[in-house]
């Protein structure tokens, strides 16, 4: 028997309860920022749906405002509904793509209502499903529906198997199973289905449809903008066939380096079972994580000045070349700055206190700079493996280099370019409809950033979840066991991904890293100020003032040329977190610790466990 006709409502009146936000002045910014509802027919009511229950009427919150009636009385009977008449999906992204599946999200009420549970137990939260044996999914099953290897948990995908070019699949979204993660979406899972419609429509429209937690999103993207494959050209016959996509990483996965492997990669296996790699062994391209002694000169100033890049890793990523195909090991290689890959070399001859800035060699105080080639900033003792970024900035500060040995990917290009420029754009976009547009003077920035969060605290989520999907998809390129009964020597099963690939991680550090000893060469060769502690994309600077005003070398409004400079634009830097120099000293003597990285503490002054390098 057919479904009955979807109803479709407009939005709830003002005065009704609480499907809109009643926040007095955010009414224009919402109106400004809603995703337009998609000009696709097959998916104009949007890419996503919140599923909430309301006087006994199941409704379905679109993020246009949309509100329709949900007629199904049984998990399958909403899956059917879902694809057969809700008109919910995405287009794809890229020509030889797909368009993206339609998400719905589970309220609690809508749990109930289906039959699942409204949280799960401590047993399923770590297996991450329930049980096979769930009434529900016995409903599915017999409906002819299956579920991925991943069972039903917080982020289910119910599917049958495609017949021809025809998706058929759905996939859930479950708040109070902590789909959400709180660190990237704030209060988002606690929002009414209204709001929440909406900011997951934004997401949606600017990134991509969820696909998972912002790390699976952001590994997602990728694939999404340079599909494995795509159809051939016809063949004598007429028909076309399934065809590598150029540029893409394929459809296999492919072998890292024995460098390039972290521990416990089979490809390591013979290794003895307590050995620990050394340099000369293993690509050890990480963040920053610094911290000096004042100089007596810093001691004298009142303040200490916290700025930070803006996505770092993401303009990281942006241009930079990277293998798409397995590597080539290659002995004393003439080292090729365009050539991705991970070199054998010795560095530890480039002198910082006698560097080409440009095209100019300058004197500057090697001991107060990190060193450009560890995460640490100590100077490298001998031979190390470096990602291609690493080594290019030695030959760029004026020094030879000779690689012993080096693993190269003749095959590549810069696959990061399109999702770079995607999550910026997504960035930029919403830090607008924040009152932060792009084209504002250093002053003017400083002061639209002053309680940016608090115009548009849902739309502040957004903000978040886009850079926790740069972060973590970035780090999801060398993703590393999880449970799984894994031991050391054995293949996990991220392996199995084509993006798996942490030679594209390390590359993507290495660039962010040396973008970042680039801005404070030129800085200290121009003013002499060097900064005192770095974590990650924050750097700390000595100053008179409580203001990166205070020692950012502006005049007439124009940045150092290659220098830090202040924006919203990734690549760009904002400010941190002030404290006073008396604080930093106190909190040094206080742990004993004459080096103790100050940057993880600027923003709050509070000495804690946590991390807050972003």
């Amino acid at each position: 028997m057919p479904a009955p006709a979807t109803v479709q409502r407009p939005p709830a009146p003002a005065a009704g309860p609480s499907s809109t936000s009643r926040r007095p002045g955010t009414k224009k910014a919402a109106a400004a920022s809603e995703p337009a509802r998609g000009t696709d027919p097959r998916f104009e009511n949007g890419p996503l749906a919140v599923v909430d229950v309301e006087d006994g009427q199941v409704l379905a919150y679109c993020p246009g405002g949309l509100i329709l009636d949900v007629p199904a009385k049984s998990l399958p009977a909403l899956v059917d509904w879902t694809l057969g008449e809700a008109k919910l999906g995405q287009p794809k992204l890229s020509g030889p793509g797909k368009d993206a599946d339609p998400l719905l999200v589970l309220t609690e009420a809508a749990l109930e209502r289906y039959g699942l549970p409204v949280a799960l137990t401590d047993e399923e939260r770590l297996a991450g499903r329930i049980p096979e044996g769930h009434k529900v999914i016995k409903q599915l099953t017999r409906a002819d529906w299956k579920l991925t290897k991943r069972g039903f948990g917080p982020w289910a995908r119910i599917y049958r198997p495609a017949q021809g070019s025809e998706r058929a699949c759905v996939q859930l979204c479950i708040p109070s199973w902590h789909a959400l993660d709180s660190r990237h979406w704030g209060h988002a899972a606690q929002l009414p289905p209204a709001e929440l419609a909406r900011l997951l429509g934004m997401y949606a429209s600017r990134v991509m449809t969820p696909r998972g937690s912002t790390a699976v999103t952001g590994l997602e993207l990728m694939t999404a903008l340079h599909p494995p494959t795509r159809a051939s050209e016809p063949d004598a016959d007429g028909r076309r066939h399934s065809e590598h996509n150029p540029g893409s990483l394929g459809k296999d996965p492919v072998d890292c380096a024995p460098c390039e492997a972290p521990d416990g990669h089979p490809l390591l296996k013979d290794l003895p079972r307590f050995h620990v790699r050394g340099p000369g062994e293993k690509l050890f391209e990480e963040a920053y994580d610094w911290a000096r002694p004042l100089t007596d000169a810093e001691c004298t100033k009142r303040f200490l000045v916290g700025i930070d890049v803006n996505m770092a890793f993401a303009a990281g990523a942006n241009g930079a070349a990277v293998g798409l195909g397995a590597p080539t090991h290659v002995t004393a290689p003439v080292f090729d700055p365009k050539l991705p890959g991970s070199w054998l070399v010795d560095l530890s001859h480039v002198d910082l206190s006698r560097v080409k800035a440009g095209k100019e060699w300058v004197e500057l105080d090697g001991e107060l700079l990190p060193s450009p080639f560890t995460p640490t900033g100590d100077r490298p003792e001998g031979p190390a493996w470096y990602a291609t970024p690493t080594v290019a900035y030695a030959v760029e500060l004026g020094y030879e280099v000779r690689p012993i040995e080096a693993y190269v990917r003749y095959d590549n290009g810069r696959y990061l370019d399109s999702w770079y420029n995607r999550l910026r754009d997504a960035y930029v976009a919403t830090m607008a409809d924040l009152g932060v547009p792009a084209d504002l003077s250093p002053q003017e920035f400083l002061e639209a950033m002053d309680g940016y969060k608090e115009r548009d605290p849902e739309l502040a989520i957004v903000v978040a979840a886009v850079k926790a999907t740069v972060k973590g998809g970035i780090g999801k390129l060398r993703e590393r066991p999880r449970g799984e009964g894994w031991k050391p020597g054995e293949p996990w099963r991220a392996l199995s991904r084509p993006t798996w690939r942490p030679d594209i991680r390390a590359a993507v550090i290495s660039r962010t890293r040396v973008n970042m000893h680039r801005k404070i060469v030129k800085h200290a060769a121009f003013t002499g100020q060097y900064p005192v502690a770095i974590l990650s994309d924050c750097a700390v600077y000595a100053a008179d003032g409580p203001s990166p005003m205070a020692f950012l070398p502006y005049r007439d409004g124009k940045p150092l040329p290659g220098g830090w400079r202040l924006g919203v634009s990734p690549g760009m830097v904002k400010h941190e977190g002030t404290q006073t120099v008396l604080w930093g000293e106190g909190v040094r003597e206080q742990f004993q610790a004459p080096q103790l990285n100050l940057a993880r503490y600027i923003k709050t002054g509070e000495v804690t466990d946590e991390d807050d390098g972003e």
